[in-house]
């Protein structure tokens, strides 16, 4: 982990890996619909407004364009806000892009309840249930600006279909600006423990080290799993992490509805059963509100992580 304090969101590695990635590959283009500035795309046409297509307000024609282009051999990544991306072309996304399992970056920017004062529409907090629920499709949630600048150019190499799921406010650092050590179905362990797993992703892992810092101060030793690969999951380490504590906490900015929660939960079910507790937002919608209201009134934070990993336990076989 770095000691760099800089605070950078997750959104603007995009359009930083856009153009490191054009230096590389003369055969990406990228697709965005009317919200460039938004997603960090406009860093790419600045310097290659030739192989650069603002669709404007017409997600599924973004979605049908990426996926033409990408059968005629181009490296596409197209970008929206998620609840624009998945919410208004999730059709054209599983009969084009998933189904032929044609390799189209899908970059989601603005992703859960932390987009603050644009509200409930502007709010997706159902993406990773849709896109982890596509067979073939990669989900990754990186939890920093360093992890999603080498997430996305580790994206651009894969010959699958990877949807991406950005944030919009800035963190701290976790990881160095050379770390390279990630990969699609990934994951990192940010601190060692011996009496409580904490898996999460994107912004919850900064609640994540902060709870175990509190946890600590209670006598229990946590272990921090960055799990930035949600589709698929770093099962092994996963596992071999619940082997070693007996219990498990999954924290992350989704509804409790099919995200990172329930996917470690099957895998626990199969493979090796112990008590699994959830920090996620519980069958609500979002509404206005600044993301650290937010945070606080769905319970997002460093105190719910701390009272669900005492409370799971308390739980474990002994």
């Amino acid at each position: 982990m770095t000691t760099d304090e800089t605070k950078k969101s997750t959104r603007d590695a995009y359009g930083a890996a856009l153009t490191e990635l054009a230096t590389l590959y003369d055969d990406i283009v990228v697709i965005d619909g009317d919200v460039g500035s938004s997603t960090r795309s406009v860093a790419f046409r600045n310097l290659h407004p030739d192989r650069y297509f603002d669709l404007g307000i017409a997600e599924q024609d973004m979605i049908l364009t990426s996926a033409g282009l990408s059968l005629a051999n181009f490296r596409v990544f197209v970008s929206s806000l998620a609840s624009f991306l998945v919410g208004r072309a999730y059709d054209e996304i599983r009969e084009t892009i998933a189904i032929p399992g044609l390799p189209v970056k899908l970059i989601a920017t603005h992703g859960g309840v932390t987009v603050g004062e644009d509200g409930a529409t502007h709010q997706m907090l159902e993406d990773i249930a849709l896109m982890r629920a596509l067979p073939g499709m990669g989900v990754l949630v990186p939890s920093d600006y360093n992890s999603a600048l080498t997430l996305i150019k580790i994206a651009a190499e894969c010959t699958k279909p990877v949807y991406v799921r950005l944030g919009r406010p800035e963190q701290p650092l976790l990881y160095e600006n050379n770390d390279t050590d990630f990969t699609l179905g990934g994951g990192r362990v940010l601190k060692e423990g011996t009496e409580v797993t904490i898996c999460a992703c994107g912004i919850m892992v900064h609640e994540a080290l902060k709870a175990s810092k509190i946890l600590a101060q209670q006598d229990l030793c946590a272990e921090v799993i960055d799990c930035y690969s949600v589709s698929p999951l770093p099962a092994q380490q996963i596992l071999e992490s619940i082997h070693r504590t007996g219990c498990c906490v999954v924290a992350e900015e989704h509804l409790l509805h099919g995200g990172l929660g329930e996917a470690i939960a099957s895998l626990v079910c199969r493979s090796y059963p112990v008590p699994v507790k959830f920090v996620a937002v519980d069958n609500k919608f979002g509404q206005s509100g600044t993301a650290e209201e937010l945070q606080e009134y769905y319970g997002l934070t460093s105190s719910q992580i701390v009272s669900a990993a005492v409370q799971v336990w308390t739980m474990r076989r002994r």
